[in-house]
C-alpha cells in the first residue's frame, strides 16, 4: 500500500464500470462528484456503478461532493473567440444579453456594487486581464491591459474585490440536501472566505443529522487573512491552486501551498493538495518531470492526499493518472521515512491532548520494537487522524463499527480502514486485531504489532491504552 489517499474526480473518462474498478485497484481512495459540472441524474448514476464495484471488497472508498460556490461567469458571445486587445475599452453589465468584444454581461447581478476604481478583473483563469475605469449605472468600464480570445461563459476572477455573494449559493444548498439524501462522506466548500462560511455548512448538517465532514478550499486571498480560523472550523482544507494561481501572483502559491499543509499537520486537520497535479496526462499517457517533483514535493510538504480534477475526468488515461501517483507515492515515502524526523506534535483540542500524546509514543514505540503495524479502535476516527498525523512509518489498521468514519478514514494518510464490530472487551479486541493482521497480510505469526485503544471501547476521546503484542499469541 502507499500512505498518501488518492482523490480522483469523476467524469465522462471514468464513469463506466470497468475504468472505476482499475482506479480501485491502483488506490484511489476518495472519489469527488464536481457539481460545477453534470447533472443530479448523473451523479446519481455514478454513484450506483460505484455501489456495484464495490459490492464485496475489502477495499473502502468514500465519496466527497465539491460545491459549485458563487462562480463568476461572462454571458454569452457572439462570435466565438473575437480578440480583446491591449488597450481596448470593454463594458461588463449584468443581464443576459448576447455580447461582443465591446460590450458584454457578467450573471451577478452585484457585480457593479462590488468592483471598484482601479481594481482588476480576471477572465478564462487569467488569459485575459482587465483593469476598471469606472463604474457608473450598473456598467463597469474597463481597459483591457492583457488581452486574448473572447469566449461564451468563462469566469470571472476579483482579485481585489470584496464579493458579497454567500459561499454558499441557492443551488449549493440544493445539493447539500441531495448529498444528505445520498449519504455522502464529505463536502468540499468553495470560495471560502471566513470561518463563518464554513460553520453555517457545518450547523446546517448537524441540525439535518448529518455528520457528512466539511472540507474548506483555500482559493480566495481573504481566505489566507483568517487560515487559522478557517482551518480549525473546518474538519479538513483543500488547497486550490487553480483559482489562487489566478487570483494571486503564481510565484507566492508553493510557499502558500507549504503553509497550509503545514497549519493543518500542527492543528490535526486533513490537507488535500490539488489543480493540475497530473496535467499533462489529459492528453500524454506519461508524465512531465516538473509534474513528478511536484507530486513528491506535495507528499514531502506532509499533505494527506493529492486530487485529480480533469486527469480522470475528461483525460484519454485517468488510469494511468492514479497508477502515477500511486508509484510518485511509493517512492516518496520511503525516502521520508527513511530521512525525516518523524511523530511532530499536534495541537489537538483539550479533549484529544491524552491522544495526541500516546499518538506520537506510538510512532517512537513502533521505531525501537520494529512493529509491523499498529491496530487502533477509532470508533469517530480520531484517534486514527492523530496516529496519520504523526507520520508513524507503518501503516495504521484502524478499526470502527461505523461505516461512514470507516469511509472518511480514506482521507488519512497511512491509515487502512476496517469497520468491525465493537469488540466487549480490550482483550477482545486484541483478538480481533491478531486475526486481522493476519488475514489481511499486514502482519506474520510470531511479529509485534502495537494495539491502541481506550476504556471502555467505543467511546471517542477515551484512548488511553497501548499493547505490544506478538501476533500469534493469546
Amino acid at each position: 500500500m502507499i500512505k498518501t489517499k488518492i482523490v480522483a474526480t469523476v467524469g465522462p473518462a471514468c464513469a463506466e464500470t470497468d475504468s472505476l474498478k482499475a482506479m480501485l485497484d491502483e488506490g484511489v481512495d476518495v472519489f469527488r462528484l464536481n457539481f460545477s459540472h453534470g447533472t443530479v441524474e448523473e451523479h446519481e448514476g455514478f454513484i450506483g456503478k460505484l455501489k456495484s464495484v464495490c459490492a464485496g471488497r475489502e477495499r473502502i472508498s468514500a465519496l466527497m461532493g465539491d460545491l459549485c460556490g458563487p462562480k463568476i461567469r461572462i454571458g454569452p458571445v457572439e462570435p466565438q473567440g473575437q480578440m480583446l486587445l491591449a488597450g481596448d475599452e470593454v463594458t461588463i453589465i449584468p443581464g443576459q444579453i448576447t455580447g461582443d468584444a465591446h460590450r458584454f454581461c457578467t450573471n451577478y447581478d452585484g457585480f457593479a456594487g462590488d468592483v471598484k476604481l482601479g481594481q482588476r478583473i480576471f477572465i478564462d483563469d487569467g488569459q485575459i486581464r482587465l483593469d476598471v475605469t469606472d463604474v457608473n449605472g450598473g456598467q463597469v468600464k474597463c481597459r483591457v491591459v492583457s488581452g486574448g480570445a473572447l469566449f461564451s461563459h468563462k469566469g470571472i476572477n476579483l482579485p481585489d474585490s470584496n464579493i458579497a455573494m454567500s459561499a454558499i449559493t441557492k443551488r449549493d444548498w440544493a445539493y447539500v440536501d441531495w448529498a444528505i439524501d445520498k449519504g455522502l462522506d464529505f463536502l468540499a466548500l468553495s470560495f471560502v472566505r471566513s470561518a463563518d462560511e464554513v460553520a453555517q455548512l457545518k450547523d446546517y448538517l448537524r441540525k439535518a443529522g448529518s455528520a457528512i465532514k466539511v472540507i474548506a478550499k483555500i482559493e480566495k486571498p481573504q481566505a489566507l487573512d483568517c487560515l487559522e480560523q478557517i482551518v480549525e472550523a473546518g474538519d479538513g482544507v483543500l488547497v486550490a491552486r487553480g483559482d489562487l494561481g489566478v487570483e494571486m501572483d503564481l510565484a507566492e502559491v508553493p510557499l502558500i501551498q507549504k503553509r497550509i499543509t503545514d497549519m493543518c499537520r500542527q492543528k490535526g486537520k486533513v490537507v488535500i493538495v490539488a489543480t493540475q497535479m497530473l496535467q499533462s496526462m489529459i492528453n500524454s499517457p506519461v508524465a512531465t518531470r516538473a509534474e513528478v517533483s511536484d507530486v513528491a514535493n506535495a507528499i514531502m510538504d506532509y499533505c494527506d492526499a493529492v486530487m485529480l480534477s480533469g486527469e480522470t475526468a475528461v483525460g484519454k488515461y485517468p488510469v494511468e493518472a492514479v497508477r502515477t501517483i500511486t508509484r510518485i507515492a511509493k517512492v516518496t515515502e520511503a525516502y521520508l521515512d527513511e530521512h525525516i524526523e518523524r511523530h511532530p506534535r499536534v495541537s489537538a483540542p483539550q479533549q484529544l491532548r491524552l491522544t495526541e500524546s500516546i499518538s506520537r509514543s506510538v510512532g517512537y514505540i513502533v521505531d525501537d520494537i520494529d512493529a509491523k503495524v499498529v491496530v487502533v479502535w477509532s470508533q469517530s476516527g480520531s484517534s486514527a487522524r492523530l496516529l496519520s498525523k504523526s507520520r508513524i512509518d507503518v501503516a495504521i489498521a484502524a478499526l470502527s463499527s461505523q461505516q461512514r468514519v470507516c469511509r472518511q478514514m480514506c482521507l488519512d494518510y497511512g491509515v487502512l480502514p476496517y469497520c468491525v464490530p465493537l469488540p466487549a472487551t480490550v482483550d477482545e479486541f486484541v483478538k480481533v486485531a491478531d486475526e486481522l493482521v493476519v488475514s489481511h497480510n499486514l502482519a506474520r505469526p510470531a511479529e509485534r504489532i502495537v494495539l491502541v485503544a481506550g476504556q471502555p471501547l467505543g467511546e471517542p476521546g477515551r484512548t488511553n491504552t497501548v499493547v505490544v503484542h506478538t501476533v500469534g499469541e493469546q
